[in-house]
């Protein structure tokens, strides 16, 4: 499994399975977020899957799904509060982590403005 750090505190990848929270809370992590919408591609894991394994692991969970180019400024505002009650540092995941990403950049530049 592979992710990108974004920040100290918030790192991104693409989809993740069930079996792959023990190896995200092993990197330190202590929380997720699920940025994809269930069902969006056959086959993948639903959010509740994750949710359950995250639990089971000691890790907090949020559900902010967003559709893939339709961010709207309450994703926004859905993940801040997510980020806002979440342990860090933070694991978010979409199909690509280019969502979760986007979404970290639009909350840091609420914050700042």
């Amino acid at each position: 499994m592979e992710y990108r750090q974004i920040s100290e505190d918030y790192s991104v990848s693409g989809q993740i399975e069930p079996q792959d929270v023990e190896a995200i809370k092993a990197a330190g992590f202590r929380s997720i977020i699920c940025n994809r919408p269930d069902d969006e591609q056959p086959g993948q894991p639903a959010h509740d899957a994750i949710k359950a394994a995250a639990e089971a692991a000691g890790l907090g969970f949020r559900y902010v799904p967003v559709i893939s180019g339709q961010m709207t400024m309450d994703n926004v505002d859905e993940q801040a509060g997510a980020l806002d009650s979440l342990d860090g540092p933070v694991f978010a995941y979409c199909r690509s982590g280019a969502r979760s990403t986007n979404l970290y950049g639009l909350v840091q530049e609420r914050k700042q403005g």
